[in-house]
C-alpha cells in the first residue's frame, strides 16, 4: 500500500532510480558491487538459508569422498594427456577443486582438469612447457573473472546444441587418438601438434609396439568396461588402475626383467621419481622451467603470444563449465548463479596458477558422481577436494606405481563417454540438414585445428543458417478481396499489400520487393503490417526508400496495423506523425473507407 503524504502537508520528494541508489548507498565500492552483481559464495549461502545440519554434512562427506576416488585417477590421466607431469592434475584439483565450489554459484559441481582441455593445453605444453601453460591458465582466469563481472553468464544461451556436440566428440577423438601412444606402448618421439601429422607420426612408429604395454592397457580396459556389473561401490576408475598397479607390481617382483612405463619411471623428479609427497607448493608461475631449460623471461611479447591460448581456454572453460552446472541443475532441481560461477572459476583457475595447478572447469561426469553419492552443497566438492590433498600427503609414492598404459585405458573410456556417440547418431538421424552442417563442420574444424576455430565458426554458420530460416518467415504478397481483415471491396486503384514475419536485414528485400514495381492506375497504397513483430535499421533504410518512391509519384500511402516498435521507428524516421507523408490508421477497411471518401487521414 502506498504511504500518503508526510504530516505536515509536505509534498514527498520524487526520486528517479539513480538518485534512489546513491540514496541507498553513496559508498562507491558498494554501487560497484550492486552493478555488476558480485554475489560471493553464492550456492553456500544460499543452502545455508534454506538449513543445513549434521545429516547433510555427513551427506556432503560421503559424497566429497566417493568423488574424490573417481578423481583422483582421472585428474592425474587428464595432466599426462595434457603434457604435464600427473601431479599438476592433482594440484589442479586440490586448489580449483575448492575455491570454486567455495565462492561459486553452483550447490553440486565439481571443479577440475577436464578432457575437453586436452586438445587446448597439450599444444601450449609443447611449446612454451609447464611455464607457459600455467600463465596461460592465469590469465584465462582474469578473463573469466571480468566475464563473470561483466555478466556474461547467460553466454551458453548463444552456443546451439550441433555445435558443443561437434567440438565434443571432436575433442573425444582427439583425446583417443592420443592415448595409442602409451596404450600400446610406441616409442614415436615427440608428437606434432596437428592430428592428421599426429596420426601419420603414431602410424610410422606401429613397428615398436610393446606386447607387454599392449597387456597391461586392454586388462585395465577390460576391468573398466566390465567392473559395473560386478560392483557399484566401488568406483571402476579406482578398481581398473588398483587391480592392475598392484598385478604389475607383483609381476616386477617375480620377473624383475619385465619392464612397464609407470607414472614413476616416466616423471621423475628430485625425490626419487613419480609423484612429490606434499601439499603443493607455492611458486610463481614464471620460476617454473620451460623447455629450455630455463625459466621464460616475462614481457608483452611472450604475454601476447599466450593470449589467444588464454581466451581459448576461458571460451571453453566457460562454456563447459556453465553446461555442467545446467545439467547439475536438472538432476537436483535448483538453480544456479551463472555469473558467480564464471567469477569463482577465474578465481579458481588464477589461484591455481601459483600452486602449479593446470586450467580448471566444471567436469560433467565427476559432478554427477557427486550428485548421484548424494551431495547436499557445495561443501562435498570441497571434500573432494581436501580427499585429494590427503591422498598426495600420504600416499604420493604409492599412487607413483599406477602403469601409463593403465592411465592410457582410462582416457580411451573417458573419450568414448565423452563423444555421446548415440546422441551424434541420433542427430544424423533426426536432425535438420542446416543443423546436421553445423555439426559436422564443427567436428571437422577441431579435429583437424582446435576447438577455438570449430566453435567460432559453427557458432557463425549455425547463425546464419538461422537467420536464412527466419527470413523464409518474412513475407510479402498481395492482398485480395475475402482476407480476413478485410470486410469491403477493395477499389481497382488501391494496392493492399500485406506484410508478416520480423523485417529484419536478411528478409526486407523479400517483403517489400513488389512495392517497388506498382501499376500506372494505383492511385493509393494500404500496406498491412499486424504480423511484423520487429524492424530493425537496415530493413527501416529499406523500407523508407521503397515508400518515398511511391510517395514521389504523388500516391497515397496508409499504414495499418503496424505494432509498436515497428511504428516508434517509423516515427522516429520521419515517416509517420502529425505532418508526416505516411498515414496511419487501425484497420484496412477504416483506411479503405477514408481513401474513398477522400477524406484527410490521421496522422
Amino acid at each position: 500500500m502506498e504511504k500518503g503524504p508526510a504530516k505536515g502537508g509536505k509534498k514527498k520528494t520524487t526520486r528517479g532510480p539513480f538518485t534512489d541508489k546513491m540514496t541507498r548507498s553513496s559508498n562507491p565500492v558498494q554501487v560497484l558491487f550492486r552493478q555488476i552483481r558480485l554475489r560471493p559464495f553464492f550456492a553456500l549461502r544460499q543452502r545455508f538459508k534454506e538449513g543445513y545440519g549434521v545429516l547433510d554434512f555427513r551427506a556432503d562427506l560421503l559424497a566429497g569422498v566417493t568423488v574424490g576416488l573417481v578423481a583422483l585417477p582421472l585428474t592425474m590421466a587428464l595432466a599426462v594427456a595434457s603434457g604435464v607431469p600427473p601431479q599438476q592434475g592433482l594440484y589442479t584439483a586440490i586448489i580449483a577443486g575448492f575455491v570454486v565450489p567455495l565462492f561459486g554459484g553452483s550447490r553440486t559441481q565439481v571443479t577440475g582438469p577436464t578432457a575437453a582441455f586436452v586438445v587446448i593445453l597439450s599444444p601450449i605444453a609443447s611449446r612454451f612447457g609447464l611455464p607457459g601453460l600455467l600463465m596461460a591458465g592465469f590469465m584465462a582466469g582474469v578473463i573469466l573473472l571480468v566475464m563473470g563481472l561483466a555478466r556474461m553468464g547467460q553466454v551458453i544461451e548463444f552456443v546451439p546444441y550441433p555445435v558443443t556436440t561437434g567440438f565434443t566428440a571432436g575433442i573425444a577423438l582427439v583425446i583417443g587418438t592420443l592415448q595409442m601412444k602409451d596404450f600400446f606402448g610406441l616409442k614415436p618421439g615427440p608428437l606434432p601438434d596437428h592430428y592428421i601429422e599426429r596420426v601419420r607420426t603414431l602410424w610410422a612408429a606401429l613397428d615398436t609396439v610393446s606386447l607387454t604395454e599392449m597387456s597391461v592397457g586392454l586388462i585395465t580396459l577390460g576391468i573398466l568396461i566390465l567392473w559395473p556389473k560386478v560392483s557399484r561401490r566401488v568406483p571402476a576408475l579406482l578398481a581398473g588402475l588398483g587391480i592392475v598397479t598392484v598385478g604389475v607390481a607383483m609381476a616386477q617382483h617375480f620377473w624383475p626383467g619385465l619392464e612397464v612405463a609407470t607414472i614413476q619411471t616416466r616423471f621423475p623428479s628430485s625425490t626419487g621419481g613419480g609423484i612429490p609427497a606434499g601439499p603443493p607448493p607455492f611458486v610463481w608461475p614464471w620460476n617454473w622451467v620451460g623447455p629450455n631449460g630455463v625459466p621464460p623471461v616475462i614481457s608483452i611479447r611472450y604475454i601476447e603470444s599466450l593470449l589467444p591460448a588464454a581466451f581459448a581456454i576461458a571460451l571453453l572453460g566457460a562454456i563447459e563449465s556453465l553446461l555442467s552446472a545446467v545439467v547439475a541443475d536438472g538432476m537436483t532441481r535448483t538453480r544456479h548463479d551463472p555469473d558467480a560461477e564464471l567469477v569463482a572459476l577465474g578465481q579458481g583457475n588464477m589461484l591455481g596458477a601459483f600452486f602449479g595447478g593446470i586450467p580448471a572447469t566444471g567436469a560433467f561426469a565427476r559432478t554427477a558422481a557427486n550428485i548421484r553419492a548424494g551431495a547436499r552443497s557445495p561443501i562435498s566438492a570441497m571434500v573432494h577436494a581436501l580427499f585429494i590433498l590427503l591422498a598426495v600427503i600420504f600416499f604420493g609414492p604409492i599412487i607413483s606405481k599406477v602403469p601409463m598404459a593403465a592411465m592410457a585405458a582410462l582416457l580411451l573410456v573417458v573419450a568414448y563417454h565423452m563423444s555421446e556417440i548415440h546422441r551424434v547418431r541420433q542427430l544424423l538421424r533426426i536432425a535438420p540438414r542446416s543443423d546436421i552442417l553445423v555439426l559436422i563442420v564443427c567436428f571437422l574444424l577441431t579435429v583437424c585445428f582446435d576447438m577455438v576455430i570449430g566453435v567460432s565458426v559453427g557458432i557463425v554458420l549455425a547463425a546464419l543458417l538461422f537467420l536464412r530460416r527466419m527470413a523464409g518467415h518474412t513475407r510479402g504478397r498481395v492482398v485480395a478481396e475475402g482476407h480476413a481483415a478485410i470486410g469491403r471491396p477493395i477499389p481497382k486503384d488501391v494496392f493492399v499489400y500485406e506484410i508478416t514475419g520480423p523485417l529484419f536485414f536478411g528478409a526486407v528485400e523479400n517483403a517489400v520487393g513488389s512495392l517497388r514495381a506498382l501499376g500506372q492506375n494505383i492511385k493509393s497504397v494500404v500496406l498491412l503490417m499486424e504480423d511484423v513483430s520487429h524492424l530493425d535499421v537496415t530493413a527501416l533504410v529499406s523500407l523508407e526508400s521503397a515508400l518515398l518512391d511511391i510517395l514521389r509519384t504523388r500516391r497515397q500511402v496508409v499504414l495499418v496495423g503496424a505494432g509498436t516498435q515497428p511504428l516508434r521507428l517509423l516515427r522516429q524516421a520521419g515517416l509517420v506523425g502529425e505532418g508526416k507523408p505516411v498515414h496511419v490508421c487501425g484497420t484496412v477497411d477504416e483506411a479503405l473507407e477514408r481513401i474513398k471518401s477522400g477524406l484527410s487521414l490521421p496522422h
